[in-house]
């Protein structure tokens, strides 16, 4: 018989241009977006890898000589970093703003995007359950420079609220960039541990995103083809550092960020994003971690998802039964953990005494709605504990 198909929205505004070398197009986009006053928003590491200073010539060719840098982006943005960006942008009467980076530098650039055309401060437009942004961000190129953050072609930024130790998001319709840059020279000597990370923070998004209750038909067809590039392609990019690989891997995060940016995330992020807020955990290490833990509790909601995640990620069905197969997914989750050698809970200095805290803090979060299997308070707790002794 025949399955309904649901009645959704899709949108992704976001003008991508993938390849190598696309990055040098930024001055030609910048010209098009009509940008007179730029700021690069960016991290340290980026800006010592050199790449901001290719960002900056190939915008002189086009004949911006005083781009400015804001370059004080941490991992797990906070709230106070956004305003420091903000008010240096503000001062500069910025027309256009490209952040160069992880997720934590796309996510810096849309938060200050919002304060620039809305003012205020940024825990204003915090998501909930409905639209608080009431205008576009300021124009945003978005260039990517791991194989892990999604946030290039999402509308979503998640800022940590130093006051509540919570990493809020921030978003909406309004807030996608307007080009994304996403360019497998940028990501071509990253180094293993970061490959590892930020990759399997990609599949996390894939997987959720694909599972989510908001899931649907064109999420589904990015997420499942973002997990197959993926698992593909994973391992050989962070312990042979192929360059094919990574690019590869460079596209299934981008896809993985379509996926999650049209349906949602869940509750692997909740915790994730709970560690983040309370312990500055690296959100890709969190994601990595939880994501087989979570998916052992969730597999059971659905078969049919989870075998065909078993499968994207190169699993046999041969005489495995739907369940079986479906559990395979979980497996091989935890085997390429194993591979990656991604650290445990116990090992990033969590602690038993916060998770009631922890849990607490996931039941706040918005992705935890849209988590396959109906989770609770006390679900949460337990997943702690269980990823806190292996």
């Amino acid at each position: 018989m025949a399955a309904e198909v649901k009645t959704f929205d899709f949108e992704l505004p976001t003008r991508i241009r993938f390849g190598a070398g696309v990055v040098k197009s930024v001055g030609e986009e910048a010209r098009s977006l009509g940008a007179e006053h730029i700021l690069i928003i960016t991290d340290p590491g980026i800006v010592k890898a050199g790449i901001v200073d290719r960002i900056l010539e190939a915008l002189k060719e086009e004949g911006y000589e005083n781009t400015e840098i804001f370059d004080g982006v941490e991992p797990n943005p906070r709230d106070t970093t956004v305003h420091k960006a903000y008010e240096l942008a503000k001062s500069l009467g910025t027309d256009l703003l490209i952040s160069v980076g992880g997720g934590s530098s796309i996510d810096t650039a849309k938060a200050v995007g919002a304060l620039l055309e809305h003012g205020g401060q940024i825990k204003d437009y915090e998501f909930t359950d409905a639209e608080v942004l009431t205008k576009p961000i300021t124009p945003l190129i978005a260039v990517p420079t791991t194989v892990g953050t999604g946030s290039e072609v999402t509308c979503w930024s998640v800022i940590t609220d130093t006051e509540r130790h919570f990493k809020m998001t921030v978003g909406g319709h309004f807030a996608f960039p307007k080009v994304a840059l996403v360019d497998p020279e940028l990501v071509a000597t990253l180094p293993a541990g970061i490959v590892a990370s930020t990759g399997m923070d990609a599949l996390t998004h894939a997987i959720e995103g694909y599972t989510a209750n908001s899931s649907e038909p064109v999420s589904d067809a990015y997420g499942l083809y973002a997990i197959e590039l993926i698992a593909g392609n994973l391992r050989e990019a962070a312990l042979t550092n192929s360059k094919t690989a990574k690019a590869n891997m460079l596209l299934g995060s981008m896809m993985a960020g379509i996926c999650f940016g049209s349906s949602n995330v869940a509750a692997v992020h909740s915790m994730a994003e709970a560690l983040g807020g309370l312990y500055d955990t690296p959100h890709g290490i969190a994601n990595a971690m939880l994501l087989p833990i979570v998916m052992e509790f969730n597999y059971v909601a659905d078969y049919e998802k989870f075998s065909r995640i078993a499968i994207a990620m190169g699993e046999k069905a041969d005489g495995c039964t739907k369940d079986e197969l479906a559990h395979k997914a979980v497996l091989a989750v935890k085997k390429l953990n194993q591979d990656l050698r991604i650290p445990k809970l116990k090992e990033i200095g969590a602690k038993e005494e916060d998770f009631e805290r922890l849990a607490a803090a996931c039941t706040e979060n918005m992705a935890t709605g849209d988590n396959i299997r109906k989770i609770s308070y006390d679900d949460f707790l337990e997943l702690y504990k269980i990823a806190y002794t292996l």
